[in-house]
């Protein structure tokens, strides 16, 4: 098991590959599905959105498996 500390070290690096993978494959999709590409900057917003929503929820979830 990984400590908390290190949990949060790794959090960083994680943000901005998934910030990179959502631009790259929002550009990817963007014909099939109708939308503009976006920018890197745009991603970052869109990553931070979707990290607020859904930790409380993956907390959640962890929380009642361990008990």
């Amino acid at each position: 098991m990984m400590s908390p500390f290190f949990m949060l070290i790794a959090a960083g690096p994680t943000f901005f590959l998934a910030a990179w993978l959502l631009m790259r494959f929002g550009g990817l999709v963007s014909g099939d599905v109708g939308i503009r590409p976006f920018g890197y900057r745009t991603s970052m917003t869109m990553t931070t959105g979707l990290w607020l929503a859904v930790a409380p929820a993956t907390r959640a979830v962890a929380g009642s498996q361990t008990q």
